[in-house]
């Protein structure tokens, strides 16, 4: 059958498609998704974006920050394992359970000085974070119509940086008068704790992929048939592909950069300059974001050229943004300021950092368009998604790692990042060149997969049941 011939035949069908109810919409699931990752990593980056989780140094928490990634490698490899034990909407509820630990590990810590319990905190953060950050990722895939995608991820990830954003008006509003460097107000993480415990009952809220009604008609296929241990070879020999293996650095570099970013924030800012970054920062990449996500979606556009067009203007952003970071790093590791927004050179330096998020989301955003097209199959969508976590939790273990280090964390992380920009530009080049070209439109193919399957099992189960004398002529 020919591509026009398909297209006209779903064209005919979704012309017979009820129209979706609106708690089982795609859109409807798209704000859950965000509900969910507002209240709890969306609360952590809130947390994070004060700089150094609000303390005065940043030296403790890139060390809890770092524990966290190490174990959420682990917890994203085995996730997808675990989807096939008990599905992907309790999945996600689980893995909302661990941030508020560290939320009351940042609390104690900013009060009484406790730090063992910032340790333990970010432990159970990084067990649960892994499979959720491989739940949500696979649902943000899985979940909306081929034309919606762009939308859908900018929708999803405006709420992340929602968490930043009110996170950064609580703080701005207590703090508004410390002008100097130290720690934010306690009040601030009792706010935190009380928003993350609610993450788990959000989660209830999201349909579950069999239910999820789409205005194309198509079916949401987001599952995982087999032996677990079948599961994790076929996740390890997805990892060892080509395309996958090529994106590994441009996944590092994109995520490498957040503990730098908010290193950056913590060591040369007085408080209440922290928290108009963490503010105004969120609300440049929620904008950014979709304006990105609606670009992506744009059909008259060919996927090839909207695939290119992106890369070219976000990776070039992003080499601008770290040579200006390592040349101003350089500078303050001399002169060692701490700008509040009266001083001099404020600006430029906070500019910087508005930037860097901006730059942060973008990237972000990308990354998951590129691995949308990469994926064959529903099972593949589950896999790739826990992967590009796990990628993106080891490169983030190593940066907040090298970031508790007093002296890297002021210069070296910077010019690092920079050096990892350049390393990633050609493997990720020879994977987004073929997509809408060699790779085709792998979104597209394995929607239309999922409707072929659906409807032969329809036909089976709608066929009558043969005679004996049938089958014996059979």
């Amino acid at each position: 059958m020919t591509a026009a011939s398909n297209s006209s035949t779903d064209a005919s069908s979704v012309s017979h498609v009820r129209k979706p109810r609106w708690y089982r919409s795609t859109f409807y699931n798209a704000l859950v998704l965000g509900l969910v990752n507002f209240l709890a990593p969306g609360i952590w980056g809130a947390m994070n974006s004060l700089g150094a989780g609000g303390q005065a140094s940043p030296h403790l928490i890139n060390a809890a920050n770092a524990l966290t990634f190490c174990l959420m490698v682990i917890s994203c490899f085995f996730s997808s394992a675990l989807v096939n034990l008990i599905g992907i909407k309790p999945v996600l509820i689980i893995g909302t359970m661990g941030y508020a630990p560290y939320a009351a590990g940042l609390y104690t810590n900013n009060r009484f000085g406790t730090e063992w319990f910032v340790l333990v905190g970010a432990a159970l953060c990084g067990l649960s974070a892994g499979i959720f950050w491989m739940a949500e990722a696979a649902i943000a895939l899985a979940y909306p119509e081929p034309q919606n995608q762009g939308k859908f991820l900018g929708l999803w990830l405006s709420f992340r940086v929602g968490g930043q954003l009110i996170g950064g008006a609580v703080n701005l509003g207590i703090n508004s008068k410390l002008g100097s460097a130290g720690k934010v107000s306690y009040k601030v993480f009792i706010v935190f704790i009380i928003l993350q415990s609610l993450a788990p009952f959000a989660g209830l809220l999201l349909t579950p992929p069999k239910k999820v009604e789409r205005s194309d008609g198509r079916p949401v296929r987001l599952a995982i048939q087999g032996s677990n241990w079948g599961e994790l070879v076929a996740t390890a020999k997805l990892f060892i592909s080509r395309e996958f293996l090529l994106i590994v650095p441009l996944i590092a570099q994109a995520v490498y950069s957040e503990a730098v970013m908010f290193t950056y924030l913590s060591l040369w800012f007085s408080v209440r300059a922290r928290a108009l970054g963490s503010f105004l920062s969120a609300i440049v990449a929620l904008a950014g974001g979709n304006i990105l996500g609606w670009f992506l979606d744009h059909k008259p556009i060919s996927l090839r050229t909207r695939a290119r067009s992106a890369f070219f203007i976000v990776l070039t952003l992003q080499g601008a943004w770290w040579i200006w970071s390592t040349i101003l790093t350089t500078r303050f590791d001399r002169t060692r300021p701490t700008f509040d927004w009266d001083d001099a050179g404020f600006g430029s330096a906070f500019a910087l950092f508005l930037f860097l998020v901006l730059s942060f989301q973008l990237q972000y955003l990308y990354l998951y368009f590129v691995v949308g097209h990469l994926a064959r199959t529903p099972e593949e969508v589950v896999r790739i998604a826990g992967l590009l976590r796990g990628t993106e939790s080891a490169s983030q273990a190593v940066s907040y790692g090298l970031g508790s280090i007093e002296s890297f964390g002021r210069v070296g992380s910077s010019a690092l990042n920079f050096g990892l920009w350049g390393i990633a530009l050609v493997p990720a080049w020879f994977v987004v060149r073929d997509i809408g070209g060699r790779l085709g439109d792998r979104r597209e193919e394995r929607e239309r997969a999922v409707v072929a399957s659906e409807k032969g099992v329809a036909e089976e189960e709608q066929e009558p049941p043969r005679s004996s004398l049938e089958k014996e002529a059979v």
